[in-house]
């Protein structure tokens, strides 16, 4: 066991979470229930231990939920298009207006306003619906980063004070961490100060201890009970920060493709290690595999 502490306890026959072209699925929390998807949507509403399997509109390459709207799905699709669905995954409606053609490769729902819905087109950039996604409109172009646009391939919208009107949205990019507030006038790296200080000051000083340099950001979860807490999935594993993403800590080590919390207990999280899905009830400290379905 690494020094990190990843104590997986109650090491059970792994759930199938790969899809069928080996790729990794997403995850998010409904309330207390679990969604992993990809090629197929499962839902368990016992902590892992029993699953129920729904078709999904297409191959789900970004999945996203707010706790103000219990079972609304809101996927990013290979396909194209978004789909939605408002009971658990059953029954979905595929909301495409605005939108370019192309992969769905990350979504995020406001967290102040469950109608706004981002979605990031591979190769294309950031777009936005303010009414639950039927229509769509760009918001801003991809992030520049190591002198080339990057796809984000994740996002989080965070409700946090330092940004124009108190929101940020958090893209993870195959170069690292950046967000941008939702004024959307510029990518900027996580940094001190609020949001107009970084407009004014230009190039600011970095944060104090930042997730490792050109790593992959795969998946990102912000808690919605405590915004500043987040949670970051790498290659390397698993990393938190406690004030927004200025100084991070590793907490698990391991291939992370996907991570999720609880959105009323920021110590409650799931995450896609290893082909398994795990659950910490400690902020990551320790983790417990979860059962075959």
């Amino acid at each position: 066991m690494s020094a990190l502490g990843l104590g997986v306890a109650g090491m059970v026959p792994r759930f199938a979470l790969a899809t069928s072209d080996g790729t990794a699925g997403v995850l998010a929390f409904d309330g207390d229930s679990i969604v992993v998807a990809g090629r197929t949507l499962r839902v368990s509403r016992d902590g892992g231990a029993g699953w129920t399997e729904q078709e999904p509109p297409g191959q789900v390459l970004a999945l996203a939920t707010h706790r103000d709207r219990p079972g609304r799905f809101v996927a990013g699709l290979a396909e194209g298009g978004v789909g939605k669905s408002g009971d658990g995954g059953a029954t979905w409606h595929i909301g495409s207006a605005g939108l370019p053609t192309g992969e769905v490769n990350a979504i995020a729902i406001g967290s102040r306003e469950p109608d706004l819905i981002y979605a990031a087109i591979r190769g294309d950039g950031l777009y936005k619906s303010e009414d639950a996604g039927e229509s769509w409109a760009l918001a801003m172009d991809r992030p520049w980063l190591d002198e080339a646009e990057r796809d984000p391939l994740t996002l989080v919208s965070v409700d946090l004070e330092t940004g124009m009107g108190g929101i940020w949205i958090y893209a993870g990019t195959e170069r690292g961490l950046t967000r941008v507030p939702d004024c959307f006038c510029r990518w900027q790296d996580v940094q001190p100060g609020n949001a107009m200080d970084a407009l004014v000051a230009g190039d600011a000083p970095p944060p104090a201890n930042p997730l490792p340099k050109g790593e992959p950001v795969m998946s990102l979860a912000s808690s919605p009970s405590v915004p500043e807490r987040l949670y970051a999935a790498l290659a390397s594993g698993i990393w938190t920060s406690a004030d927004g993403g200025l100084v991070w800590k590793q907490v698990a080590e391991g291939t992370v493709s996907a991570i999720a919390v609880h959105p009323e207990d920021e110590t409650y999280v799931a995450a896609l290690m290893g082909g398994a899905l795990k659950l910490s009830r400690d902020s990551g400290a320790t983790w417990t595999e979860t059962a075959a379905t």
